[in-house]
């Protein structure tokens, strides 16, 4: 049975307003987003598949690999994309102390000047406490509308495609992973995402 909601339900953001779950829906407009990275097996043919659609996404990293992988990291600067905070160690919210998941995050924060102050928790799990202690320290806080599930390794990669295809609209921010565990998933269906939203006039930009 799956512990996750492909669709977050219109209601949510309201329980949630200080954090960003999509943009205007009146633009055609939509924000890829990739989590994880970046690592040399994924990260690169993201890029490159990206910038066959000019479009621009927003990558939050996680500060192990970007340590491990500096050249990647700048490459998506480079390239246009935007970065975010992802945790020094894809930390669990729920699992650890307020003053260690704060650290941790604050560990990875050198990796991220002269950015806007972007952050995503691990697994989406971040408790008001948390939340109020890193929008104090200037972090925006962004989530999600649509979950591709590409790391769900039970699901079809069709199946996948059409988490996306089904549920996104004008503002929409889909959640996508630059990991080896979503690679047969996101091989499949990135390329499809950006083909068949392209034709409808949609354009992708990164979150600032």
């Amino acid at each position: 049975m799956k512990k996750y909601v492909v669709k977050i339900p219109f209601f949510v953001p309201y329980f949630y307003p200080k954090r960003v779950w999509h943009f205007s829906r009146t633009e055609k407009t939509i924000y890829l987003s990739f989590d994880d990275g970046p690592i040399p097996e994924m990260t690169p043919w993201v890029l490159n598949e990206l910038e066959k659609h000019n479009a621009k996404a927003t990558f939050f990293c996680i500060g192990k690999n970007i340590e491990e992988n500096p050249t990647i990291f700048q490459q998506i600067r480079q390239e246009g994309h935007t970065v975010g905070n992802h945790t020094f160690n894809h930390l669990n919210a729920n699992k650890v102390s307020d003053r260690e998941y704060i650290e941790n995050t604050l560990k990875a924060e050198p990796y991220f000047e002269k950015v806007p102050k972007l952050f995503r928790p691990p697994y989406g799990k971040l408790n008001s406490k948390k939340a109020n202690l890193l929008i104090n320290k200037g972090y925006k806080i962004v989530m999600w509308d649509v979950l591709s599930a590409d790391f769900d390794q039970s699901i079809t990669k069709e199946a996948c495609l059409k988490n996306v295809i089904n549920n996104t609209q004008e503002g929409s921010i889909i959640i996508f992973h630059d990991s080896k565990k979503a690679a047969k998933n996101i091989q499949y269906v990135l390329p499809k995402v950006l083909t068949h939203f392209s034709e409808k006039g949609y354009r992708f930009k990164a979150i600032a």
